[in-house]
């Protein structure tokens, strides 16, 4: 649980370099060295943040974008692999706690992955957005519940969600429940215009309040230039202006800064994580507060697979022995009447 102790956080609102993963990562480790000096002991980067964002998805069908398609799948992130290595070594230089979102590409699927570095520099989490949104659904792979998992970090119990997964209250309660301190929130930015970021708003602010967490929130940011490159048409190029809402929240759901709307930035503010027990006094969602006998959450925290692979005898088959595939659905555990969280 939370300690008499301060913790400075950043938020990143920065623009990536598109289509090249190199320069965007350049970008990530430059804008780590910035905070270091400057006392950060946790920084979050946005919404699969490198290579870039699919932006082209939003604005043009699935048939006319191939193409882009493909480009992202050149540059995508290999997890573990030269990116991460980069990453874990500022993270283990400075001592600083780094979440970041990247395209993972695993064999032929793209999926959107946060993942969180400690102070080591040791790769803690690697989680893929479970439902990816809309425009999405083209572009990237699901996610399982293996990935609903706080982790245990130097600044406190971490844990992320991507974008509109904070509309699913049952994997934010997953989070909740593991007794999140701080929360790291990654949104796209520079999408669908400023109703997004009022939305944004909105849903970090009430996850601060409900969980009684920190939330530190980056979206990303395009430039003229990048939209122009995007798209030469006006009106498609309104929708990638806007929506972009960087924040740091208290359990208490009060901005420790001014939200960034517009431009790059770095958004540091200290964390007093005395307020999060101060928060709880009062309302806490996964103790006093809660009905486990009345509602509770059945969590199956198993990656998936496609195949399982036995021998007929039953056993795990040897390399190379003739088997038989098996494609096993994963089974729900009964609902726990004791617990509000029930891991299957």
């Amino acid at each position: 649980m939370s300690h008499a102790r301060i913790i400075k956080a950043a938020a990143a609102q920065i623009s990536p370099v598109l289509n090249e993963a190199e320069g965007t990562l350049h970008k990530v480790l430059d804008t780590i060295d910035q905070a270091a000096r400057q006392g950060v002991q946790i920084i979050v980067f946005p919404e699969t943040f490198v290579p870039y964002y699919p932006y082209f998805s939003f604005i043009r069908p699935p048939m006319t974008s191939g193409a882009e398609h493909m480009a992202l799948y050149e540059h995508a992130v290999v997890v573990p692999g030269p990116v991460t290595d980069a990453v874990a070594q500022r993270a283990r230089q400075h001592g600083m706690v780094v979440v970041l979102g990247v395209n993972e590409r695993d064999h032929g699927t793209i999926y959107n992955t946060q993942i969180i570095f400690d102070e080591t520099g040791a790769l803690r989490l690697k989680r893929r957005k479970i439902t990816p949104t809309f425009h999405e659904r083209m572009v990237w792979g699901q996610g399982d519940g293996s990935g609903l998992k706080v982790v245990d970090t130097g600044v406190g119990r971490v844990g992320a969600l991507a974008c509109w997964e904070h509309y699913n209250p049952l994997a934010r309660y997953a989070l909740m429940a593991q007794h999140e301190e701080i929360h790291c929130a990654q949104f796209p930015g520079s999408l669908v215009g400023p109703i997004f970021a009022d939305q944004m708003e909105v849903t970090i602010r009430h996850h601060a309040l409900e969980a009684g967490c920190f939330v530190i929130n980056s979206t990303g940011w395009l430039t003229d230039e990048q939209i122009q490159s995007i798209t030469p048409e006006p009106g498609l190029q309104r929708a990638l202006r806007g929506g972009c809402c960087t924040a740091i929240v208290s359990p208490e759901g009060v901005h420790l800064a001014p939200p960034l709307k517009e431009g790059e930035g770095l958004l540091i503010a200290d964390l007093d994580m005395s307020l999060v027990t101060k928060r709880k006094r009062m309302m806490d969602s996964v103790g006093h507060y809660a009905r486990p006998e009345l509602l509770s959450l059945n969590l199956d925290d198993r990656p998936t697979t496609p195949v399982h692979a036995r021998s007929r005898a039953g056993g795990v088959a040897a390399e190379g022995a003739a088997t038989e595939t098996l494609l096993v659905p994963l089974a729900c555990a009964p609902v726990s009447a004791t617990q509000p969280l029930r891991v299957a």
